[in-house]
């Protein structure tokens, strides 16, 4: 070989840019970034990155994590040894089309096709012929394409969705009520991307159905049947049951777009598909952080971590099920989730509101963040006696009375921290009444917060008549609160694999069964193994005799609580003298658990 071929084979994979033609004829935009220190030749897994709404696909090869919206950067994906693929959604960027919300039919099969020409790249990794090892990650709009891609094709590894949401409709429009801060930000957002690669274009190329949602919630308050209906075609709860691979849920507390009960009804429901799962919270996401962050590198590391484990494949702990930033600025963990409930924290109260069209008055709440209000029912809420994990939704019920026209309209809820003088996460949730001159009660739960309170803390609940975050008011009348009740949630985190109290969670083997007839040449050992306050995976029963493999089984999977007896094959007619039988899985964290027992087959 001459040292010029010996030069061209040893040189770096490089990076480019390309356009893909997706299924129905329009131009995608990627750009693709192997990893750091590959040479020609080589090949090493891919983490798909996608961008956020009228946003487009990362071009710097060393970008940074952003530790505001919870982004892991090009720059730290490629040092952990990924090549890295970003592209420019359709409707954004230099790519073509419609934006179409990420829905299944358009974004969905535009990521497959991004995997098909993955798959043809030199460097790329592959689990077989057209089937590259590869991940995605990504935030908001790059969050929820992972969810539906993954639904969708089964060549997708491992997921990272990151302030991504589960009912598109409930987030922009709880209980009938119009997310119209947000919606104004989105529209501005979207029509302003350069797109079709019409390079100076001063709008995106939205599906005229969105401009139609905007004007709606503009004009009357309120979305079209044909509004509701395109939005909740883009749903994650209605792919979630195709999801099969394992899934980092990553949510923010301050996020008052997709909130934090976006991430729970996201992991709730894969959870039932037995996939390995994690939930991590932080404070950020779309909104303001007004507490302390927390550690630095704590998202871009647990997204990281899910990546090496389940796209690289290595060996590593990924973390307890749950972790959580709560406002105090410290991580606290649980093995499980939804956590442990403990007695609430409660509080009752009436009141009466004045209610008027264009409330709030102006500065009561901002676009995307809610701020205590001057005009409000206020609900005192009785002090914890020790520290307390408040975290989950809050619960109201309200009985009231009241006259309106339009009698139809909402009230709205926020839960304050009386010293600090903000409302807890940002949060306001519309409550929806009916203001006829008769009785009614109304029972919601709020937007769910992550709180560490101690007995110091005062804690009130505000119910308003408006909030910049929501439409403006457009009833006038009075509400008489008669009864206004209010639970905070609070929670203790489970100790089990992971956390600090592995005995909870444990693999419980029983005594082997058959070894004396397996001595005459029977062909298998009876063992019972039973998982206990944990699911396990990847279960698998090995006999040993002297230290040596006498017998295996087949590998299985428990659900907590769930036993199961297993044939062991023999390899040999077995000896006299002692056995051991070791079961050992992994938690759906990825943290390892095993137990043995012990039998001797006596002469």
């Amino acid at each position: 070989m001459t040292l010029t071929a010996f030069l061209a084979l040893a040189s770096p994979a490089a990076a480019r840019d390309a356009t893909v033609t997706s299924f129905d004829g329009t131009a995608i935009s990627t750009h693709f970034f192997p990893t750091v220190g590959l040479a020609a030749g080589q090949k090493a897994p891919t983490v798909l990155v996608g961008h956020g709404w009228g946003g487009e696909g990362e071009t710097d090869p060393n970008a940074a994590s952003d530790p505001v919206t919870g982004n892991t950067g090009v720059g730290p994906l490629r040092r952990a040894g990924f090549n890295v693929l970003t592209w420019d959604a359709r409707g954004f960027g230099k790519s073509g089309g419609q934006a179409k919300v990420d829905s299944p039919q358009f974004e969905g099969r535009d990521v497959q096709v991004l995997i098909t020409w993955l798959a043809a790249q030199p460097e790329a990794a592959l689990d077989k012929p057209g089937d590259p090892r590869m991940g995605m990650s990504g935030v908001s709009y790059g969050g929820a394409i992972q969810l539906v891609a993954a639904a969708i094709d089964k060549r997708i590894d491992a997921i990272a969705p990151t302030i991504a949401w589960h009912s598109l409709l409930r987030s922009l429009y709880r209980d009938a009520a119009v997310k119209q801060g947000w919606g104004s930000l989105l529209i501005a957002a979207g029509s302003s991307s350069v797109t079709g690669g019409l390079g100076g274009a001063d709008n995106g190329n939205l599906d005229p159905q969105i401009i139609q949602a905007f004007n709606e919630g503009v004009t009357t308050g309120a979305f079209s049947q044909q509004t509701i209906q395109f939005f909740n075609e883009r749903g994650i709860d209605r792919l979630a049951s195709r999801i099969k691979v394992p899934t980092l849920i990553v949510q923010g507390t301050v996020d008052t777009l997709f909130t934090l009960q976006e991430g729970i009804d996201n992991y709730t429901a894969l959870k039932r598909n037995g996939v390995p799962l994690r939930m991590i919270w932080f404070c950020g996401g779309h909104g303001i952080c007004t507490t302390s962050q927390g550690p630095a590198g704590f998202v871009e590391g647990a997204v990281i971590r899910w990546l090496q484990a389940h796209v690289k494949r290595q060996r590593i702990f990924t973390g307890p099920a749950f972790q959580w930033i709560a406002d105090d600025g410290r991580v606290r963990s649980s093995s499980a989730f939804p956590l442990a409930q403990r007695p609430a924290l409660r509080g009752n109260g009436a009141g009466t509101l004045s209610v008027s069209p264009g409330s709030p008055a102006v500065g009561v709440g901002a676009l995307i963040a809610a701020t205590p209000a001057a005009e409000a029912v206020n609900v005192a809420i009785a002090p914890a006696q020790a520290e307390r994990e408040l975290v989950g939704p809050p619960r109201v019920a309200i009985t009231y009375s009241g006259t309106a026209t339009p009698a139809k309209t909402h009230l709205y809820a926020q839960v304050v921290d009386s010293r600090a003088n903000r409302v807890l996460g940002n949060q306001v949730t519309p409550i929806p009444v009916v203001l006829d001159g008769q009785q009614h009660t109304v029972e919601r739960t709020l937007e769910p917060i992550a709180v560490h309170a101690t007995p110091a803390s005062r804690y009130r609940l505000q119910v308003a008549s408006g909030t910049t975050l929501y439409g403006l008011q457009r009833s006038t009348g009075v509400a008489s609160l008669q009864r206004v009740e209010v639970a905070l949630p609070v929670r203790e985190p489970i100790s089990g694999a992971g956390v600090g109290m592995a005995a909870k969670a444990r693999l419980i083997v029983g005594k082997p069964r058959g070894l004396r007839r397996a001595r005459k040449g029977g062909p298998h050992v009876r063992v019972a193994v039973r998982a206990r306050g944990v699911a396990v995976r990847r279960v698998k029963v090995v006999l040993r005799h002297r230290g040596k493999v006498v017998g295996t089984s087949r590998r299985f999977k428990l659900a907590n609580g769930q036993r199961k007896v297993t044939r062991v094959r023999v390899r040999r007619r077995l000896p006299f003298g002692r056995y051991v039988a070791r079961a050992s899985g992994r938690t759906v964290q990825g943290a390892p658990i095993r137990d043995s027992r012990r039998a001797r087959l006596k002469r």
